[in-house]
């Protein structure tokens, strides 16, 4: 009989997504589950960066630390204003049930937020990343980051095999609409990969065993929630998402570092509450 293939599912959910998210691995890890086994990870936005630090080798303790630390001088809170979720609003309405519609409307917002110069440049943003990265290349271990063509729409998954650094490939998974710019890839401009889904849980559906850790478990409007996706999946899946105290430390809003170490803490002692079912679905 050949060994069940293991699948880690990171959805997005901003700074506090990463802070969390990392929490609930460190806690499982502590109670004697080890996602860092993985056969596959998949991340998105939030869940790019702690699948990137989580398959290149980092330390799950450390990582923990790291979000207690102080916050530095030049981060600050960002946020989606009011006038960007009315253009979100109106996407989704102009879109109605048409996912794609909807991405190619939000792909224009991203852009034009960005040649405006109502987000940080291409140049700031890849500087943030690469510090949260640090240093990070693609591993040899499969990792898939998600992202979204802001032309056409388009779904796309980047790994090791697509010609574009580990650093490029987070980035444009973490851009959000309006917040940040597109990164450019070739004659492509690319954003947040969580304007599909926030989990892409789907893209683990030939795995025998699924964990899916999502900030934000339901989508907006076309977008599709990680309970959509995985129901009728074939394999043994648990979806962990912030109970009332781990959504009480996050706070209203997920790009505030402010909140990252509390995010931190709480997703650490929401994981004792998960534990004993995470782990009969991966461990069996």
């Amino acid at each position: 009989m050949s060994p069940q293939r293991t699948a880690l599912v990171l959805g997005g959910g901003g700074i506090t997504g990463i802070a969390w998210e990392i929490g609930v691995v460190a806690g499982l890890a502590e109670a004697g589950v080890d996602l860092t086994t993985a056969d596959l990870v998949v991340g998105t936005s939030a869940g790019s960066v702690v699948g990137a630090l989580l398959t290149t080798g980092a330390d799950v303790e450390s990582l923990h630390a790291r979000q207690q630390e102080p916050i530095g001088p030049n981060e600050r809170a960002s946020r989606l204003g009011r006038g960007t979720l009315a253009r979100y609003g109106l996407a989704m309405l102009l879109a109605r049930s048409d996912d794609a519609a909807f991405r190619r409307r939000i792909g224009q917002l991203a852009r034009t937020a960005a040649d405006t110069g109502r987000t940080p440049s291409e140049e700031e943003r890849r500087t943030a990343i690469e510090a949260r990265l640090a240093g990070a290349q693609w591993p040899d271990r499969p990792l898939v980051v998600t992202a979204i063509d802001t032309a056409d729409g388009e779904f796309t998954t980047f790994t090791r095999k697509s010609g574009v650094d580990l650093v490029t490939a987070v980035g444009a998974s973490c851009a959000v609409p309006g917040v940040y710019p597109p990164v450019t890839v070739g004659d492509k401009r690319y954003m947040d990969g969580g304007m599909r889904s926030t989990a892409n849980a789907d893209l683990a559906a030939a795995y025998d065993r699924i964990v899916v850790i999502a900030p934000l478990p339901r989508g907006t409007g076309p977008m599709a929630s990680v309970d959509a996706q995985v129901t009728g999946l074939v394999s043994r899946v648990a979806v962990v998402s912030p109970d009332a105290a781990s959504r009480a430390a996050i706070g209203k809003n997920v790009l505030d570092p402010a909140a990252r170490a509390p995010s931190a803490r709480a997703g650490r002692t929401q994981a004792a509450s998960v534990a004993a079912r995470v782990a009969d679905v991966w461990q069996g």
